[in-house]
């Protein structure tokens, strides 16, 4: 997967050295064979060990880290997104691309502003970023918007720090979106 191919369970055992019949017994199907090549991420965090205390610089790292992740694993990332949309709703919250890694990230890069925001305005800012910065984000800047993957991670990066910028000064709107947001009192 990582050079491009979407191989068969029977390709994949062709390719390994086994039998189709052992690899079957570990992929029932190429869904489940495509699922299990997701690169595993098992960082908790994508903070340094002596993180900086700034949110801004702190979010900076975070995402220069994860966008890093997304294209050394694109093609994989590309596989796991195509799952999900063809998956029905039970099996796409099992998926590993559908385990909510990348906002416990995000989140705690932006812990120290909990004197800032409240914490339910602080995870709406998680949740905006998270939809702008990933492999949907980039498949879409790159397939749709036509840029290169180059100025792609650099537009998800800027709009990362755009959106906490613009919450520090213009509180996100509530969950259940019964207000547009208003000011943030000085």
């Amino acid at each position: 997967m990582a050079s491009g191919v979407t191989p068969t369970v029977g390709e994949a055992a062709t390719a390994a050295g086994l039998s189709r019949p052992t690899a079957y017994r570990y992929f029932a199907n190429q869904r489940a064979l495509l699922a299990a090549a997701h690169p595993e991420t098992v960082a908790a965090s994508l903070l340094p060990p002596d993180p900086p205390e700034d949110p801004e610089a702190r979010l900076a790292v975070v995402i220069a880290a994860f966008t890093q992740l997304i294209l050394d694993t694109e093609n994989q990332q590309r596989t796991m997104l195509r799952l999900s949309l063809e998956a029905d709703p039970g099996e796409r919250a099992a998926l590993p691309l559908r385990q909510g890694r990348a906002i416990g990230w995000i989140e705690e890069a932006l812990s120290p502003l909990g004197d800032q925001l409240s914490d339910q305005a602080r995870r709406q800012v998680v949740l905006a970023i998270r939809s702008v910065v990933g492999i949907e984000a980039l498949a879409w800047l790159t397939d749709v918007a036509r840029l290169s993957r180059e100025d792609a991670v650099g537009l998800m990066r800027w709009s990362a720090q755009a959106l906490l910028r613009s919450a520090l000064t213009w509180r996100p709107p509530d969950v259940a979106g019964g207000t547009n947001g208003e000011p943030v009192e000085s």
